[in-house]
């Protein structure tokens, strides 16, 4: 949500000034004059908080998540538990942002409003949740189901990457050993296959690859460099709105890997809505809440046209279905949960089973990528010997 600075005059005449998340400045203004401020002057708020650079790792948000509910589930007031974690944190950039939260709680912003101000720290489903948590009465219920989440996300990130650390290392030693191959081992047999060249008895996998090798040693700068330009490019497009929406996009339509994307965003936003379904937010705001906990905006614009139908009196699982984005099994049972009336049961046991087997799926896809990588490079070694060995048997035949 748009975070707005604001100066007002309150009914003593004083000056008021300050910063608030709304939609628009309509809603500034209609906020203040709820709080009998008369607003004086409204813009965007393009200055960051101290810290809102700063990034702390996953694992030490969930536990500062699970804390601040224990603590709040003790009867400790929120500024008290912010201050006690924050007291207690030996994470430097942790402490940074902990103590800005803490001021602009005690200025008078929800928790909410003090988490979106630091987007490398809080992520936008925890942001949703704690709003959501503290508009519908149960924050500590909201803060420890992000924690659960958020260990939920490191701990499936973490497996990912330590079984990912093998086939990249081996995917980088072989690109190393036939690159060296190809452009330094490879032209001290050129000179030796001229003769056969001119004689038509080159092998046409010999020729090409002599010409893979003289391409690269003419051209192999400009290609690196063209390689590095295309990867800056695609960060840069990648950071627009327009950018993330396709990225967003290919990743859930990419083979084999888009449909673990697509399950994964899946299961979140049916966790974050079924858990507010269950603590009473009204299906529309509920909606409006978790559709950006999926983590990809082409689920978010076909959640946010879904809750535009319920508004007209109309089903989930229909827009969900025309949108064709959500798995059929994942619609189908949305459309008897709420014949039902039992949606955020099944949401909530819906998120658990996409979970389990997604996760059993990534863990197979990630086995599978070691021998095939192992396959792929033998295979490459194998033809650039070959390619060398079979020419210079001739020239042996042809010697004898």
């Amino acid at each position: 949500m748009p975070e707005f600075a604001y100066i007002a005059r309150d009914l003593a005449g004083q000056k008021v000034s300050g910063t608030l998340s709304a939609q628009s400045e309509r809603e500034v203004i209609a906020i203040l004059s709820g709080k009998s401020l008369f607003p004086v002057q409204v813009s965007a708020d393009k200055v960051l908080a101290p810290g809102a650079h700063l990034r702390v790792r996953g694992q030490a948000m969930a536990t500062v998540y699970s804390q601040m509910a224990a603590l709040l589930r003790s009867g400790v007031p929120l500024l008290r538990s912010i201050a006690v974690l924050r007291d207690q944190s030996s994470n430097k950039n942790l402490k940074t942002i902990l103590d800005e939260v803490y001021r602009r709680v005690e200025e008078g912003a929800t928790l909410a409003d003090a988490m979106v101000r630091f987007p490398r720290a809080f992520s936008e489903m925890a942001v949703n949740m704690v709003r959501a948590g503290g508009e519908g009465g149960f924050l500590e219920d909201a803060l420890e189901r992000v924690a659960s989440f958020t260990e939920l996300q490191e701990d499936l990130k973490g497996r990912t990457l330590s079984a990912m650390v093998y086939p990249l290392v081996l995917g980088t030693v072989g690109t190393v050993v036939v690159s060296t191959l190809i452009i330094f081992f490879v032209p001290k047999f050129a000179v030796m296959f001229e003769r056969l060249r001119e004689r038509g008895e080159l092998p046409w996998a010999t020729d090409m690859l002599i010409w893979v090798s003289e391409s690269l040693q003419k051209w192999g700068i400009f290609i690196v460099a063209a390689m590095v330009i295309a990867a800056v490019w695609a960060r840069f497009r990648f950071a627009t709105p327009e950018g993330r929406r396709l990225a967003d996009l290919i990743k859930i339509k990419v083979p084999v890997a888009g449909q673990i994307f697509l399950n994964f965003a899946v299961a979140r936003f049916c966790r974050v809505l079924g858990t507010l379904l269950h603590n009473g937010v009204p299906i529309l705001k509920a909606l409006e809440i978790s559709r950006d906990a999926s983590g990809n905006r082409v689920l978010s614009e076909a959640i946010a046209k879904a809750s535009e139908n319920i508004s007209g009196g109309h089903s989930l699982a229909g827009p969900l279905a025309s949108s064709g984005h959500f798995p059929k099994m994942v619609v189908e049972m949305i459309a008897v949960a709420e014949e039902s009336n039992t949606l955020d049961k099944v949401l909530v046991d819906l998120s658990d089973d996409l979970e389990k087997r997604t996760s059993r799926q990534l863990d197979l896809a990630v086995r599978l990528l070691e021998p095939i990588m192992l396959i792929i490079l033998a295979v490459v070694v194998l033809i650039v010997v070959i390619a060398l060995l079979v020419p210079v048997m001739k020239m042996s035949s042809a010697m004898g």
